[in-house]
């Protein structure tokens, strides 16, 4: 996140405002030519052999391709009543540039992904491009930061069922992890690259986000210890009873001074607090 908000001061004007609407555009033109002439797709597709061969449109035209083609009522609920508000809504809360950055970086480890599956491979995939390289997970990728930043935002599914977030996304990852293991144990690993490859932003995403430093067994070991001192601490062997706060230098309680005033420092590691004749001249535990 340290990288984000560098690259954020220094290129912060590059993001695009309302992105959202301008993907809904590309997904409606795909629609429409999917409706009008299907063959079209497939000379628009990504298809790394055919752009190492001077088919370099390739690199752009294949985000067109909608998440879903198969009903048309769908697809219209799904782009407008799903992926609109969720994509604008992360926009304002991420800011248009982490947003930008963020789905441009998704549709850029999609193509790494595909040139990779292409030279391990060998080419010999080539034509399965559009139908293994489109931007479904693109579209999930999306639903699955918002369901971390809003997780217990409730939603009505299929307009009826009230669910969170945060409980749509963990089926839609036990689904993405089924559909993994199935394809590997069908022998077609190559259909997990996809998967992968357009998740990725958003696995980066999550653990970015997230405070890995709470799972170091010694950090587990050190607030474990913290609780236990806490909990002794609190038990004041002149009355026997437990008071709510302790100072950590003079170890006095309100049960010793009830006119005594306690506050936690900010600038000390850890949950440490002090009567307010030690707060300030106190050395910081770092």
């Amino acid at each position: 996140m340290k990288l984000i908000n560098k690259l954020e001061r220094k290129f912060g004007r590059f993001g695009i405002p309302n992105l959202t609407v301008y993907i809904i555009i590309c997904y409606v033109l795909g629609y429409l030519i999917m409706m009008l002439n299907p063959n079209m797709m497939y000379m628009l597709s990504l298809e790394p052999g055919l752009i190492l061969r001077g088919q370099v449109w390739r690199l752009i035209t294949w985000v067109i391709s909608p998440p879903d083609t198969q009903n048309v009522i769908f697809f219209i609920i799904a782009i407008f009543f799903f992926y609109y508000p969720i994509g604008t809504s992360l926009e304002r809360t991420w800011g248009t540039f982490r947003y930008t950055l963020y789905i441009f970086s998704g549709l850029l480890f999609t193509v790494i992904g595909a040139f990779i599956l292409y030279f391990i491979t060998g080419g010999v995939l080539t034509g399965l491009g559009y139908a293994m390289f489109s931007t479904i997970y693109i579209s999930l990728s999306i639903f699955l930061a918002f369901a971390l930043s809003y997780p217990d935002m409730q939603v009505l599914l299929m307009f009826v069922i009230p669910i969170k977030m945060k409980w749509m996304a963990i089926v839609y990852a036990a689904m993405i992890i089924y559909q993994i293991i199935d394809y590997l144990r069908n022998g077609v690993w190559f259909m997990v690259f996809p998967i992968v490859a357009s998740l990725l932003n958003f696995i980066i995403f999550y653990f970015g986000t997230r405070d890995m430093s709470r799972y170091n067994p010694k950090e587990i070991r050190r607030k474990q210890e913290f609780k236990k001192a806490v909990s002794q601490s609190r038990v004041n062997p002149a009355t026997g009873g437990i008071s709510k706060h302790k100072c950590a230098i003079c170890g006095r309680t309100e049960k010793d001074d009830p006119n005594l005033e306690f506050r936690f420092c900010s600038k000390c590691n850890g949950n440490y607090e002090y009567c307010q004749d030690h707060l300030f001249t106190h050395t910081h535990v770092k």
